[in-house]
């Protein structure tokens, strides 16, 4: 179910910065700087973590279950992901992407924004993050986009990614692949069931940095300004030193080549559910009934890629009935 979200985008003190995120669709109206909603997170824990710098026009992967960091905080589970992102570049576009894998789970991810003094200044819950569907160069996932407009003054400001026990028992509905490709190409939508990923303590997660010349719709007066008083977080006095960050080069150093072990083999796609199976071997006979060989072809590869074992049978079986 989607109906539309709206979040409003602040001009924040001089020692934080304005919030922006794009219009989507969640379940509820989100406010980023209710971060009373966040769980609370000791400051000596946040000085603990790593965080991995993102240039703008840079993506960073972060494979949970082998690079994620531990944070030992009410309200989080697993793993968490921490990343640093210059504040001196002008308006910035940051897109969270979770990847779900092909066992039909996701890792469901809240993002806590912090200033240059890692003090909490914009929360998005799991519930800003969409699902969306397969493309032909991407994944089922769950992704959000969020723009930050960094106030004068800051150098840094710090993206940190987690999922909660809340959003552990919870699930997402994704699309049936044979219904995607259907759209895709086209062709009538079979009637068919979605596959249901359940939400894990780890994944994938890509975070996306790139800059805007446009400027960002502010709510309230600009900086100086009189009139209604902006909404603002934490202490507007001149803030102490900037919080300097432990240097990532070290903590996330590969290890030398003789320590490295023999890479596991790549794990099998999960079976394909037999709806969707039904769906392209159908589809595959039909296709080459019809003396379009090509297009059974772009089917056959596509079931496979998906983890189909019958239809490259059906394919050939198909192509020497027709001979």
């Amino acid at each position: 179910m989607k109906m539309k979200k709206s979040v409003i985008a602040l001009c924040l003190s001089a020692s934080l910065f304005a919030v922006l995120p794009v219009t989507g669709f969640a379940e509820v109206n989100i406010v980023p700087q209710n971060t009373a909603a966040a769980p609370a997170i000791p400051a000596s824990a946040l000085q603990q973590i790593v965080w991995t710098p993102v240039a703008p026009s840079q993506t960073q992967t972060a494979v949970l279950a082998s690079a994620g960091q531990s944070l030992n905080a009410p309200g989080i589970s697993g793993k968490v992901a921490a990343w640093s992102v210059p504040a001196n570049v002008g308006e910035l576009t940051i897109t969270l992407t979770s990847v779900a894998d092909k066992q039909r789970s996701v890792f469901a991810p809240n993002v806590l924004v912090l200033d240059q003094n890692l003090s909490p200044a914009a929360y998005f819950p799991s519930s800003y993050f969409e699902y969306k569907e397969p493309g032909v160069v991407s994944e089922d996932r769950l992704e959000g986009t969020i723009k930050l407009t960094p106030a004068l003054g800051q150098q840094k400001i710090y993206v940190l990614a987690f999922t909660t026990p809340q959003d552990l028992q919870q699930t997402t509905t994704m699309t049936n692949p044979a219904k995607a490709y259907a759209k895709g190409v086209g062709n009538a939508v079979p009637d068919i069931a979605d596959p249901v990923a359940r939400h894990t303590a780890d994944g994938t997660l890509r975070l996306k940095v790139s800059t805007n010349s446009a400027s960002s719709i502010l709510v309230g007066p600009l900086f100086g300004s009189s009139g209604q008083v902006s909404v603002t977080v934490g202490n507007t006095a001149a803030p102490a030193q900037a919080y300097s960050a432990p240097a990532p080069a070290q903590a996330y150093a590969a290890p030398a080549p003789a320590s490295v072990p023999a890479q596991a083999p790549a794990p099998k796609a999960a079976p394909v559910l037999n709806d969707t199976e039904a769906y392209f071997n159908q589809a595959i006979k039909q296709a080459v009934a019809s003396g379009d060989v090509d297009k059974a072809l772009k089917l056959l590869n596509e079931a496979e890629r998906l983890g189909s074992t019958s239809a490259r049978s059906v394919f050939i079986s198909s192509v020497k009935g027709k001979g």
